[in-house]
C-alpha cells in the first residue's frame, strides 16, 4: 500500500501554486495523494504568515490536522510555507504535535522530508536558498483555469509588509520556463492563465536588466489553447503605457487588471513607502478608464495617521472611478515592520468602522454597475456545473472583469447543457449583490 499524503493549502494563490508543485513532487516520488484527512498517513499544511490572523489560522489548522493522529490514520503532520520560513524555529519548538517544519523554497526535498518523518525523525528545514518554487504541478483549480507564478519575493519593502522578510528579494522565473509551463498547462486543457507574483509588473528586471512583462504576455498569447490571460498584483507606478496598450489591444488579455493601491492619500502613501502618489494614480486610472480596462484594487484602512479626512478622500476616489471589484482590509500591526513603530496607531474599533464605511460605499457602486449591466451581452467562461441559486438552477461562470474566488460570478440559466471550461455569450437579465444573472444567447 502506498503512503497517502493529504495537503491543506492556506493563503494566497501564489501559495496555491507552491502546493501544486509540492503535490506533483509527492506523486512523482511514489506517494498517493488524498483529499481526505481521515485517510491520510501524512498531512501537510502549507501556510500563510502575512498577517497575525493568517498565522493564527495556520496554527489552528495544523493542530486540527494533528487531531487526526487520534481519530484517523495520520502518523505525521508537516508545516510548510511562509509560517515555516519566517517563524520556523519558534513553531518547531512550541508545536510538539508537528513532526517537521519546512520553508518556502524546499519543496524539491518534500519526498525525503516525509520519508524521514515516517522513520521517526523530527525536522526543521527552513534555511532560505533563494530558489524559486517552480516545476510540474497537480492543479487544485478547475481544470480549465491555472495560476502561473512568474516570480517570487519582493523588493518594494512597504512598511506594513513582511513578505520581503519571508520570501526574500524579487526573483523572476526565466521566460523560457514560464512559457514552457504555460504550454504544458494548455496541452492539459487550461483555457485561462492568471499571472501572479508579489509584483507582476516588475517581471524580468532582475534577470534581463529591464521589465519584460509585455514580452512575456506576447509570448504567452501565442500558445494555442490559451484564450484568456489575466494579470494580478500590478504596481501602479510600473503599469507603463506600453503595458496598458498591450492589455487594451491584445485579444487574449482580458481587459482587467488588479492594482493593489492600498491608499490614495499622499501622506499615507509615503508612510507606506509606496512609490505612487495621488496625482499619478489619478492619471493612471483616467488612462485605464479611457481604454475600457476594468480595475480591481485593495485598500488598507486604519493605517497609522489615518483620519476621517483621509478615509473621505478614499471614498471620493471610489465614487469617481467606480471600480468593479474592491477589497478593504483593516491595518494589521505586524512586529518586524517599520509601520509597527509608527506613532498615531489607529484603535481597532476605528479601523473596522472605516472598513465598514468603505464597504458600504463600494456595495452601492457595485449595485449601480450591475444594474447598468442588465441587457448587455458578455462572453463568459463556465466554471461549474449547475447549482441552486435564487430559487433556480444555474451554471456558474465568469466574465472578463471577474477573477476566480475574489470577484463576483455570473449565474447562467439555460435549458441546454453547457460544457464546463467553454465560453458562451450571456445576456444579463438580473443581478444579486456582487453577482450577475443571465441567459445564454444563441
Amino acid at each position: 500500500m502506498k503512503t497517502k499524503v493529504g495537503v491543506v493549502s492556506l493563503g494566497c494563490d501564489k501559495n496555491r501554486v507552491d502546493t501544486e508543485v509540492m503535490l506533483a513532487n509527492l506523486a512523482a516520488g511514489g506517494y498517493e495523494i488524498t483529499s481526505s484527512p481521515q485517510d491520510a498517513d501524512v498531512i501537510i499544511v502549507n501556510t500563510c504568515a502575512f498577517l497575525e490572523s493568517a498565522r493564527k489560522e495556520a496554527i489552528e489548522t495544523s493542530l486540527e490536522m494533528a487531531g487526526y493522529k487520534k481519530r484517523g490514520k495520520c502518523q505525521k503532520v508537516i508545516i510548510t510555507g511562509c509560517l515555516g520560513q519566517k517563524f520556523g524555529e519558534e513553531v518547531f519548538n512550541e508545536l510538539k504535535e508537528v513532526d517537521a517544519v519546512v520553508g518556502t523554497d524546499r519543496y524539491d526535498e518534500i519526498c525525503n522530508i516525509v520519508a524521514d518523518t515516517l522513520k521517526g525523525e523530527r525536522k526543521l528545514v527552513n534555511k532560505c536558498s533563494d530558489a524559486i518554487t517552480f516545476g510540474s504541478r497537480i492543479l487544485t483549480t478547475a481544470s480549465h483555469v491555472a495560476y502561473l507564478k512568474i516570480a517570487d519575493g519582493c523588493d518594494n519593502y512597504c512598511t506594513y509588509c513582511l513578505i520581503p522578510f519571508i520570501r526574500g528579494r524579487y526573483r523572476s522565473v526565466p521566460m523560457e520556463k514560464v512559457v514552457a509551463q504555460a504550454a504544458e498547462l494548455a496541452a492539459q486543457g487550461v483555457k485561462e492563465l492568471i499571472l501572479v507574483a508579489q509584483d507582476t509588473t516588475r517581471y524580468g528586471k532582475d534577470l534581463y536588466g529591464e521589465y519584460k512583462i509585455v514580452q512575456l504576455l506576447r509570448n504567452l498569447s501565442e500558445i494555442d489553447g490559451i484564450e484568456w490571460l489575466r494579470l494580478l498584483y500590478c504596481y501602479p507606478e510600473l503599469l507603463s503605457d506600453e503595458l496598458q496598450a498591450e492589455i487594451a489591444n491584445n485579444p487574449k488579455i482580458v481587459k482587467y487588471v488588479d492594482i493593489p493601491l492600498q491608499h490614495v492619500n499622499d501622506e499615507i502613501l509615503r508612510k507606506m513607502n509606496r512609490r505612487s502618489d495621488s496625482q499619478s494614480i489619478i492619471t493612471l486610472f483616467d488612462k485605464l478608464s479611457n481604454l475600457g480596462v476594468a480595475v480591481r484594487s485593495t485598500f488598507i484602512c486604519g493605517f497609522p495617521y489615518e483620519t476621517k479626512e483621509t478615509v473621505k478622500q478614499l471614498q471620493d476616489f471610489l465614487i469617481k472611478y467606480r471600480l468593479r471589484n474592491v477589497g478593504f482590509f483593516a491595518y494589521s500591526r505586524e512586529d518586524g515592520t517599520a509601520a509597527a513603530k509608527f506613532e498615531r496607531q489607529v484603535p481597532e474599533r476605528t479601523k473596522q468602522s472605516y472598513v465598514d464605511k468603505l464597504y458600504k460605499t463600494q456595495y452601492n457602486i457595485a449595485a449601480e454597475l450591475n444594474k447598468s449591466d442588465v441587457g448587455k451581452v458578455y462572453r463568459c467562461i463556465v466554471d461549474e456545473q449547475p447549482d441552486f441559486y435564487a430559487g433556480k438552477y444555474y451554471y456558474v461562470g465568469r466574465t472578463y472583469f471577474m477573477s476566480p474566488d475574489i470577484d463576483g460570478k455570473v449565474y447562467i440559466v439555460t435549458s441546454d447543457e453547457l460544457t464546463v471550461g467553454h465560453f458562451y455569450d450571456v445576456k444579463i437579465t438580473d443581478y444579486a449583490d456582487y453577482d450577475l444573472i443571465g441567459e445564454v444567447v444563441r
